[in-house]
């Protein structure tokens, strides 16, 4: 399997500067997505998102502690934007298990996917890592939806209760699918670069310290 970067294989309890760098700027990509609403396609009844996409970044690339770190505070900020704009349907994300919990796992599969998927391909390795780290998110957000605010659903969307379900299972395709399909297409060609780019960097410094040894 190919060579991963430094931070997925030293186990470690403490965030290094990288980690926190990295999730700081991650975390503000989500939020100026977010706040300027490029991050948001309006399909209703709930609006499309690609504010996943660092979240993404940052499991694969940087491993489950900063995925999880950048999917909390994506996750925060869809709790406090949904008290602070709401519309008819932004009680759901008030509830942290359906908009924190969720997002917090993106980065966790995606990392694990990416760190444990049995093939050599690093560009599959993070597709398959992509799509499935958003897959859990919605699968999560809209059994939350059906299974804790269902009766508030249909009466929020005015359709009957026994639509709901119907009406999620259509979220799921129109919204979550080409939500992963997009993530995929998006964090592929960037994770790769960026991994490459983190590799060869290691490699460099490795020859400066042999070269070091050498003259001292």
């Amino acid at each position: 399997m190919e060579k991963e970067t430094a931070l997925q294989t030293q186990p470690s309890q403490k965030f290094t500067v990288r980690q926190l760098t990295i999730i700081g700027l991650l975390a503000g990509i989500t939020i100026v997505l977010g706040m300027t609403g490029w991050g948001f396609v309006p399909i209703p009844p709930i609006s499309g998102t690609i504010l996943h996409i660092p979240t993404l970044l940052g499991g694969i690339v940087e491993g489950p502690k900063v995925g999880m770190s950048v999917g909390f505070l994506f996750g925060a900020y869809s709790m406090v934007r949904a008290y602070m704009s709401p519309n008819v349907l932004s009680f759901v994300f008030m509830n942290p298990i359906i908009s924190i919990l969720p997002r917090m796992l993106i980065g966790l599969v995606a990392a694990l996917v990416y760190m444990y998927l049995p093939v050599k391909v690093r560009a599959i390795r993070i597709g398959v890592a992509a799509f499935l780290g958003k897959v859990t998110s919605t699968i999560l957000v809209l059994t939350g939806i059906y299974t804790i605010y269902g009766v508030e659903f249909a009466k929020a969307t005015h359709i009957s209760q026994e639509a709901v379900f119907d009406v999620v299972m259509g979220i799921a395709w129109s919204h979550g699918i080409p939500e992963a399909l997009l993530g995929v297409a998006v964090v592929t060609p960037v994770a790769l670069a960026v991994i490459k780019n983190l590799n060869d960097n290691e490699i460099e410094c490795i020859d400066c310290s042999c070269i070091q040894v050498r003259i001292f």
